[in-house]
């Protein structure tokens, strides 16, 4: 036998034995000796002798050398046993040794992959190198103040809008303010009517020019902010106060204290093309998707609606228009309402005084995906366009900002200082500055957003054709 020849255990060896050796045997016979003969008559199995030669190539002679001197410096320390040595071996045995008893070994161990240790160290290198993302500062008080008198306390009213030109509108009384937030200077649009009067909601147009102007007398006006005109006023589409509008590219929705909800296409002299009937009482929130697809209604009833605009369409013909989902899990009116920016079918919404909650809902399918107690009365919902949060406004008891980070619904931070609840929230062009209006008549203006990372293309469409026909409209 070759001395050099490779060599396993005996139960290996009884493995690879010929196949001829009975399977068992009488007891006290002579045991079974397995063949020493490099041949079989399988050509696949390869035998094995029956002796152990170490291989000293593949032995670690430093650490045999610890294994076989260990135990002597044990005997002589035994008198003094000191607990700090004892884990100091026992962690050396396990972090450097691996917990190694073995002295011998008998076979080369095999080839590390190549670049293995090489790639895990410089993974472990540029994780560590890697910069940590900076956590945003926020402000915890306004940037800026502003005296908003006679400013009505409606929890059902829609009041604040900031428009794409950067210009935000405020409905204070019956008289609607213009602030421009490029360089802060304020201007009256108009001072309706006495009869027409309080302004119950204002909606900016997609441009940015034109606005939408709502009235407890139950018509819709129409102006251009730039000549502070009239154009044309939209009547006999709600039978009393008209407390929320929302744009649809050409269409101006609006919801009523009646209950209905009613498209207008503004370019027609027959304004009223649609009508969503769902709601038992007033319909203080409505907001079209992004995509212009899908509108979420909110009413006083504790019912939230979602419409299709394409089951509209083709249910109009019959008389009739049918919710795509009717959603009853709010146990208090439902206002605040706002379409998550990346990710078109996630909806937030936020309930009065009873409900106390953010529900997160799938409108596809109308599940309801997450609900949120607060703790008090959710006036307003603003998603962040830069990141994944949610910005809330509360009522009593500390008529607060809240800032969520979605979707674990961690509070990263609180902004105080409205002393009644904070009924409006606008939220700028850019996405970073939020301004909010509350019963203490004050208009604050938080930056709460952060700044975006890089700017952003904005490509402005004209929407003066919707408008160029209204003097022999009206």
């Amino acid at each position: 036998m070759d001395a050099g020849s490779d060599l396993i255990s005996p139960e290996r060896s009884r493995r690879c034995a010929p196949a001829s050796r009975p399977p068992l045997r009488e007891a006290g016979s002579r045991p079974y000796m397995p063949s020493l003969c490099s041949a079989s008559r399988n050509p696949a199995v390869k035998c094995y002798g029956d002796r152990f030669i170490p291989c000293r190539s593949a032995m670690d002679m430093d650490m045999a050398h610890y294994l076989l001197t260990e135990p002597r410096k044990d005997k002589k320390n035994a008198a003094t046993p000191s607990p700090a040595k004892e884990a100091y071996r026992k962690l050396l045995a396990e972090k450097l040794l691996n917990n190694r008893t073995r002295i011998l070994a008998f076979r080369n161990k095999p080839p590390e992959p190549q670049n293995s240790l090489t790639e895990l160290r410089a993974d472990a290198a540029s994780i560590q190198a890697r910069p940590a993302k900076k956590r945003r500062y926020i402000p915890q008080s306004a940037e800026r103040t502003l005296d908003a008198p006679d400013l009505v306390d409606d929890y059902y009213l829609n009041l604040l809008d900031w428009g794409s030109n950067n210009v935000l509108s405020i409905a204070l009384g019956s008289t609607i303010y213009l602030w421009d937030g490029a360089n802060g200077s304020t201007s009256e649009l108009v001072t309706v009517e006495e009869d027409d009067g309080p302004v119950t909601s204002v909606s900016w147009a997609p441009d940015g020019r034109h606005i939408a102007v709502g009235l407890n007398s139950s018509t819709v006006q129409l102006w251009d902010s730039s000549s502070n005109r009239l154009l044309r006023t939209l009547q006999g589409v709600h039978e009393s106060r008209v407390g929320s509008l929302a744009w649809n590219g050409n269409i101006l929705t609006s919801g009523g204290m009646d209950g209905k909800i009613v498209n207008n296409d503004v370019r027609i002299r027959n304004h009223a093309v649609q009508t969503y009937r769902g709601h038992r009482q007033e319909v203080c929130g409505l907001k079209w998707s992004g995509s212009g697809q899908q509108l979420a209604s909110g009413g006083n009833d504790n019912l939230l609606h979602i419409w299709d605009l394409s089951m509209a369409s083709s249910v109009q013909s019959a008389g009739r228009t049918q919710w795509l989902h009717r959603l009853e899990d709010h146990l208090a009116a439902v206002k605040a309402l706002a379409w998550c920016p990346f990710q078109s079918n996630l909806l937030a919404s936020g309930g009065g005084g009873s409900d106390r909650c953010i529900k997160f809902w799938n409108t596809h399918t109308g599940a309801c995906l997450n609900s949120v107690d607060t703790g008090s009365q959710v006036c307003a919902l603003l998603w962040n366009k830069n990141d994944r949060e949610l910005l809330s406004s509360h009522g009593f008891t500390q008529n607060q900002l809240t800032l969520w980070k979605y979707p674990s619904m961690d509070k990263i931070a609180e902004l105080t200082g409205h002393t009644s609840r904070v009924l409006f929230m606008a939220q700028s062009p850019d996405g970073c500055t939020v301004a909010s209006a509350a019963g203490d008549e004050t208009l604050r203006f938080w930056n709460v957003f952060g700044t975006p990372d890089a700017p952003k293309a904005v490509v402005k469409t004209s929407h003066t054709g919707m408008f160029n026909s209204y003097n022999h409209i009206r």
